[in-house]
């Protein structure tokens, strides 16, 4: 028999396990799929080691312990947790949705869809040499610290992600560079305060132009300065962080039966971060509406809205929590 479930949740990042858990306090019948081997999305695959800052009463907290604290919140719950799972289709019914992954499939009542920017991956530097450096000396990430442990590094990028990178490894590299295309960075205002305050050396406005390998195993990467013709450089690093931003793929969504009213690839949603399908809800991310802000403060705060709706419409019988101060499991 097909197995039912009140709520399913599609996208195991941040946003997705804080819905689950709260779907957990309203004692629905839950399952969060997660396509990745683990759970955590983005966060846990490509920023283990990142500083997170925007998550209310932590000053601080990296991404990996962020994501095991709250793979620890679900279990206070009987959730159906199943990863490396890629849903396939999702189809209307009239007892509500089929959903279709490569395990097989599933009925649910409602939907809430936590993708983020969907499949990701990593924007590649596309210079002589870089393909064949790419995962020895050169990198699209930092997933353990200790790799870079009294290294030479040198980060390219000029968003928050770079900056956040060359600032996390400064403590643990002998040296680190951050190299930009332009003399002013696009990250917050507080973190190029960080930066100019650290120990990185600021290197701009220069391009990356060529890697090659040196005979001690390490990397040379030439550059040329940006308005000249003739203007190059050269550096020796053990190690090249290139932080060029991800692209997303959105083709899973593509694939469904249903059809989700997006704007520039983000999928459009009212107050109560439901679609233009009625039933399937969606939050993080891959959402977008008035001033909406992509951060995972937000996608936190857009969880309950999605879960309380649904409840609401669906399930008006089950009492919930109210407050904040009722978020504690009842013994």
């Amino acid at each position: 028999m097909t197995e039912t479930y009140d709520i399913t949740i599609i996208g195991g990042g941040p946003a997705g396990m804080f819905a689950a858990f709260y779907a957990g306090m309203h004692n629905a019948k839950t399952q969060l799929l997660e396509s990745l081997s683990e759970l955590g999305g983005q966060v846990n695959a490509l920023y283990p080691e990142k500083t997170i800052l925007d998550v209310a009463g932590l000053p601080a907290i990296n991404g990996r312990d962020l994501i095991k604290a709250q793979r620890e919140q679900l279990t206070q719950f009987p959730l159906t947790i199943k990863t490396g799972q890629e849903v396939t289709n999702v189809t209307a019914n009239e007892a509500g949705f089929t959903v279709t992954t490569d395990a097989g499939t599933t009925q649910t009542t409602a939907i809430i869809v936590a993708i983020g920017n969907g499949a990701f991956a990593p924007r590649p530097l596309t210079v002589p040499g870089a393909e064949a450096a790419t995962g020895k000396q050169l990198v699209y990430s930092v997933p353990r610290l200790a790799d870079f442990q009294d290294q030479t590094v040198m980060v390219a990028g000029g968003g928050d992600a770079a900056i956040d990178q060359a600032l996390m490894l400064e403590p643990v590299a002998k040296s680190v560079t951050l190299l930009h295309r332009r003399a002013q960075f696009r990250g917050l205002a507080h973190m190029v305060d960080l930066l100019h305050a650290s120990t990185v050396a600021v290197k701009t406005p220069y391009l990356i132009r060529e890697v090659a390998p040196t005979a001690t195993g390490q990397l040379k990467v030439t550059l040329k300065e940006v308005g000249s013709q003739t203007a190059t450089a050269e550096q020796i690093v053990d190690k090249l962080v290139v932080s060029y931003g991800y692209t997303s793929d959105h083709h899973a969504l593509a694939g469904w039966d249903i059809d989700l009213a997006e704007t520039r690839n983000l999928i459009n949603v009212s107050q109560t971060m439901e679609t233009s399908v009625p039933g399937i809800y969606a939050i993080g991310d891959g959402v977008t509406y008035p001033g909406k802000q992509p951060l995972i403060a937000t996608g936190y705060g857009e969880a309950p809205v999605a879960v309380q709706s649904i409840m609401t419409q669906f399930f008006p019988d089950r009492r919930g929590p109210m407050h904040s101060t009722s978020l504690t499991p009842q013994s």
